[in-house]
C-alpha cells in the first residue's frame, strides 16, 4: 500500500491558499501578516493522514466541506471564531486541546492565531467499520472530547499510528498491519468524542445470532485469515448486521469478531515459529508482522499468556 509523505514550506499566502486547497478542500484564506509563513508536512496511507502544521502568522480561513473526519490538537497559539455551518455557536481552541474540526460535510470559518499543531484525517467509511452498520452514518456530536482521558488516549494513538506505523517502511507494506491501524485510530476517536453510533443488539439481531451465522463467519476467516478482515466484511459474508455477528460470538464463544480473530492468527504464527529456520533469516518479527501484530511487544505478551513461553524460544526449537 502507498504512503505518501511531502513537505510544503512557502511565505507565498497564494501559494498556501493553492496547496491548502489541493490538500484539504477548495478554501479562501487571509492575512494582513507582511511574511505569513507556512510549513507544513504530511504522512499518508491506509485511509488516514496527518498533518503537522506551522502557521507563524494570522490567517483567516473560509473551507468547503472536508469529506473527512478531521481532528485537530494544538500544540501552541490558538483558533479563533471557529465556526462550523449549521451548529450553534462559535469556538475557540487553545494551546493543548484536541477537537473535532468539522462534519464530513459541513464548510466552516475561523481564525489561525500563530499556531503549531496536528490535523488528522480519516476516511469516514473508518468509522463505520468499527461501528457496523447503523440507519444512518455515524457523526461526532461535538468539538470536545468526553473526558480529557479519551482525549490523552487519542493523542497517544495518533501519535502512535504516525510515528510506528505511516513511519516504519516495513509496517506499511503488510496490509493487516495498516488497515488494523486505522480502524484502531477511528476506534479511539469514537472513544474520545460523543457520536451516533448504535452498538446495542436489537430483537432481530438477538433472533439472527443463531449457530448457522456462526458457523458462516468461522469459515469466512478461515478462508480469508491473512488478508485485511474487518467485522463489517465477516458480518457481510455471514448475511448479517455488524450487531448481530457481534451478538453471535458474545452469545456462543463470549469474545468479540476481532477478538477471535487475533487469537486465530496468533495461532497460526505459533505454528510459523515451530516451522521456521532462525538460520534461514526466519525471525519472530517477521513472523509477527506476517500475522498482523505490528507491536512485538505486545506480541510477545499475547504469546507468553497463550504458550507460557516466549515466541523466541519457540523459533530457537
Amino acid at each position: 500500500m502507498a504512503v505518501q509523505a511531502l513537505v510544503f514550506d512557502s511565505d507565498d499566502l497564494e501559494r498556501t491558499e493553492e496547496f491548502l486547497s489541493d490538500s484539504y478542500a477548495p478554501m479562501r484564506i487571509g492575512s494582513s501578516t507582511r511574511n505569513p509563513h507556512a510549513h507544513i508536512s504530511r504522512i499518508a496511507g491506509g485511509g488516514v493522514s496527518i498533518d503537522r502544521l506551522d502557521l507563524a502568522f494570522e490567517m483567516d480561513y473560509d473551507v468547503f466541506p472536508l469529506r473527512k473526519i478531521c481532528i485537530g490538537d494544538l500544540e501552541s497559539g490558538t483558533l479563533e471564531n471557529h465556526r462550523v455551518s449549521g451548529w450553534a455557536s462559535a469556538e475557540s481552541f487553545g494551546t493543548g486541546t484536541v477537537f473535532s474540526v468539522a462534519p464530513p460535510d459541513r464548510p466552516y470559518t475561523g481564525t489561525v492565531c500563530e499556531a503549531r499543531y496536528s490535523i488528522t484525517m480519516l476516511e469516514p467509511h473508518l468509522l463505520q467499520d468499527v461501528v457496523g452498520e447503523t440507519a444512518e452514518p455515524v457523526r461526532l456530536l461535538d468539538h470536545h472530547p468526553v473526558t480529557p482521558a479519551a482525549a490523552h488516549r487519542l493523542r497517544q494513538a495518533i501519535g502512535h499510528v504516525r510515528d510506528q506505523v505511516l513511519g516504519d517502511p516495513e509496517v506499511v507494506e503488510n496490509p493487516l498491519l495498516l488497515g488494523a491501524a486505522a480502524r484502531y485510530l477511528a476506534a479511539c476517536v469514537l472513544d474520545a468524542f460523543p457520536h451516533t453510533g448504535l452498538i446495542e443488539p436489537t430483537a432481530a439481531d438477538r433472533r439472527d445470532a443463531g449457530a448457522a451465522t456462526l458457523r458462516r463467519a468461522l469459515g469466512f476467516i478461515e478462508e480469508h485469515l491473512a488478508e485485511d478482515l474487518t467485522a463489517a466484511r465477516i458480518a457481510g459474508a455471514a448475511h448479517v448486521t455488524v450487531r448481530t455477528l457481534q451478538y453471535a460470538f458474545r452469545r456462543h464463544l463470549d469474545c468479540t469478531p476481532m477478538a477471535y480473530l487475533r487469537q486465530r492468527r496468533l495461532e497460526r504464527a505459533h505454528r510459523a515459529l515451530r516451522e521456521a529456520d532462525p538460520q534461514r533469516g526466519g525471525t519472530v518479527m517477521a513472523i509477527a508482522r506476517a500475522w498482523g501484530f505490528r507491536h512485538q511487544g505486545h506480541f510477545a505478551d499475547a504469546y507468553r499468556r497463550a504458550y507460557h513461553h516466549s515466541p523466541g524460544e519457540t523459533l530457537r526449537g
